[in-house]
């Protein structure tokens, strides 16, 4: 059962202020702080093991996207990994609001997070560790820039493995990036500007924050083994029903997705992101396809759909 905290702080009106705190509001340890003054112990086994998950939603024009589908995750991941969050899920949706409020940002990357923490004994067994909760909302971040998003990514495909599902659950959101970060460092060698690894079995799996869609033929496929299953992900699943568009999870080649009509890729941190060259050669005719164009129209379109998206409440600064 989940045990709740004292009531949090008041929210003072003069925290709105976007020159304040360009770079964001942290809330740790039942507190707003700017985020420079976001610490966690180094004893936090998130820091010294991993031992973490969270989840990240962006606000764009001042609304969350699909706030539900993250919490969602988030709240699974925590109970897969028998951690107790010290919130329940109506308190973490106004600690997040209140990050984003408190910003005063309108477009900004919003993240929660539980981590194992500390054993006050300082016990190896996890069972005797306090689990911390701490979130924070700062400036929304691309994974593509602009001209990036124009033009379209140009992605190496790395032979770094990725970590295999029956090691760790890639369904839960996780720090565990070594092997992506291995495979971004390849990618740039090769030079790229970012990097699809591969699964267990030699296909396509994913990339360092992001997913990978291939069109062919008007249908659309993504990697369905050791992945994580990302909200953005979903949404496109959602888009492509809207649109009568077929869509499949299932494995993919390194041959397929090099020979596909269209590819692009993810994230909560950019939305849908065309790639027009795989390693040394371009996709099709190097050119942004109509149906990622499409689906990149729509997917924005729907940021301002209340069935998608949840407005933040901003306080006023009078």
């Amino acid at each position: 059962m989940t045990q709740l905290l004292p009531a949090l702080p008041t929210v003072d009106k003069h925290y709105v202020d976007r020159g304040r705190y360009p770079r964001g509001v942290a809330f740790m340890d039942g507190q707003y702080v700017p985020m420079s003054e976001a610490k966690i112990s180094v004893l936090d086994w998130g820091f010294l093991h991993s031992d973490a998950t969270y989840d990240t939603v962006h606000v764009w024009n001042g609304r969350f996207f699909r706030l539900d589908l993250h919490l969602d995750r988030f709240f699974q991941g925590v109970e897969r990994l028998r951690m107790k969050l010290p919130y329940d899920r109506e308190k973490i949706t106004s600690i997040l609001n209140d990050c984003v409020a408190l910003s005063g940002h309108k477009s900004a990357y919003v993240e929660m997070i539980c981590t194992r923490g500390s054993s006050p004994t300082f016990s190896r067994d996890p069972r005797q560790a306090e689990n911390r909760f701490m979130a924070f909302a700062v400036p929304f971040g691309s994974v593509a820039n602009e001209e990036q998003l124009e033009r379209g990514l140009h992605v190496a495909i790395s032979d770094t493995v990725r970590i295999p599902p029956k090691s760790i659950d890639p369904s839960i959101k996780n720090y565990h990036w070594l092997d992506l970060v291995k495979g971004l460092f390849e990618a740039y060698d090769m030079g790229a500007e970012t990097a699809l690894i591969l699964d267990a079995n030699g296909h396509v799996a994913e990339g360092p924050g992001f997913n990978v869609f291939v069109v062919e033929d008007g249908s659309l496929r993504t990697p369905a083994f050791g992945v994580l299953p990302g909200i953005t992900r979903r949404t496109v699943f959602d888009l492509c029903a809207e649109m009568g568009l077929p869509a499949t999870a299932t494995d993919v080649s390194r041959a397929k997705i090099k020979a596909a009509d269209e590819v692009f890729i993810t994230s909560t941190a950019g939305g849908i992101m065309p790639v027009t060259r795989i390693d040394d050669s371009a996709i099709a005719n190097g050119r942004v396809g109509p149906v990622t164009r499409r689906l990149m129209n729509l997917y924005w379109q729907k940021h301002d759909d209340p069935a998608w998206s949840t407005a933040v409440i901003y306080r006023s600064s009078e």
